[in-house]
């Protein structure tokens, strides 16, 4: 939707080279200027940032995280509940095995989304914050809370989380948008601007390196990263196991105009890819360890995508993830024919509260 033609069609709806396991062009770029660099890990350009990032990287949620510290534990990542599991010995310790083994198999990104998950990876990378960029965005303190749509507020809470997490500068700031229907154009205006200003100024005072947005609508997405160019330079979105590229007006030709980083969130779609539990020596383990694999190779065939996000739970999946870098990465017949079922059972089986993954089917 072109934005002069907003008010006439109605609210937003909601809704390169690589170098490592099976990449090319690796004279292009120094290994040696790449952070964490393992030569059985791909890394692929964010964008026009500069960076190199393994081909995948650690999400923030740790979604059925009971099924490794038992059924006395709550949270996902994002829940108050979340807020108590920072101060868990366990709960720290099964973090920091996790971000350690993602640093030996050459994962050099961890993405936190809200404050949990911020004031979590920043104590699991403490002395080792040389090893991963940190991306960042305190969701709460962000556009998608109307208190948090001016400039000056949305400074306001980052700087009040960065001191909560003991951070000194942040990699990558992506403001989370709002997931609600934006209903006029001022209403549009304000938060666009309030973001791209707050993203600017904080560049601008050293806080942050690199910036950008996530979102859940493909629609203002496209216009944002052509509107703002210079700002724009990361984003985040759902990018599934049965997501596909559209022919015509897909996100992905704004994306590659501008060479815009691309991180894909919801791989696994809320795990509802997955048969199993998750629970370590479940009946279903094999069978779902090789449909994340043949998701993640599926996703990487992509190369406009510099990295899906899985959250990883346990040091076994954060393997299982490396390994899929290392596999042969066009699917044959017969795994496409595997995942394509798998994954009409995926849509099949959403959570109410993630059936608005389906909208981003065809991006």
């Amino acid at each position: 939707m072109r934005r002069r033609d907003f008010m006439s069609k109605g609210a937003l709806a909601g809704g390169g080279a690589i170098i490592g396991v099976g990449g090319a062009g690796a004279k292009e770029y120094d290994r040696g200027k790449i952070l964490n660099y393992n030569s059985n890990m791909e890394y692929r350009p964010l964008g026009k940032t500069g960076l190199m990032v393994s081909a995948v990287c650690l999400g923030g949620h740790w979604k059925r995280l009971q099924t490794v510290l038992g059924a006395g534990f709550q949270g996902e990542g994002y829940s108050e509940p979340d807020f108590q599991n920072v101060n868990s010995g366990p709960f720290l310790k099964n973090r920091t095995e996790v971000v350690s083994r993602a640093i030996d198999v050459g994962i050099n990104y961890v993405d936190a989304c809200a404050g949990p998950e911020i004031l979590a990876y920043a104590k699991a990378l403490k002395g080792r914050r040389q090893k991963m960029y940190f991306g960042y965005s305190w969701h709460v303190r962000e556009s998608r809370f109307a208190e948090f749509q001016q400039s000056k507020a949305l400074l306001r809470g980052l700087d009040e989380g960065m001191k909560e997490a003991g951070l000194d500068y942040i990699d990558v700031w992506r403001i989370s948008l709002p997931m609600n229907r934006i209903t006029s154009l001022a209403e549009l205006t304000r938060v666009e601007e309030g973001a791209v200003e707050a993203l600017e100024m904080a560049k601008k005072q050293g806080k942050v390196r690199f910036t950008g947005v996530s979102t859940h609508n493909r629609t203002w997405l496209a216009s944002l990263i052509r509107q703002y160019p210079k700002n724009i330079e990361v984003v985040l979105f759902p990018y599934t196991a049965a997501t596909k590229e559209l022919p015509e007006e897909s996100v992905f030709d704004a994306i590659k105009e501008f060479n815009v980083g691309v991180f894909g969130i919801k791989p696994f779609a809320d795990n509802s890819l997955f048969v199993g539990d998750s629970s370590p020596g479940n009946p279903h383990a094999a069978e779902d360890d090789r449909r994340a694999r043949m998701a993640l190779r599926y996703i990487l065939s992509n190369p406009a995508i510099s990295a899906p996000i899985p959250g990883l739970i346990s040091m076994q999946q954060v393997d299982n993830a490396a390994k899929a870098v290392m596999e042969r990465r066009q699917l044959d017949l017969t795994e496409k024919a595997e995942l394509e079922q798998a994954s009409r059972r995926m849509w099949a089986n959403l959570r109410p509260q993630y059936r608005w993954l389906r909208d981003w089917e065809y991006v």
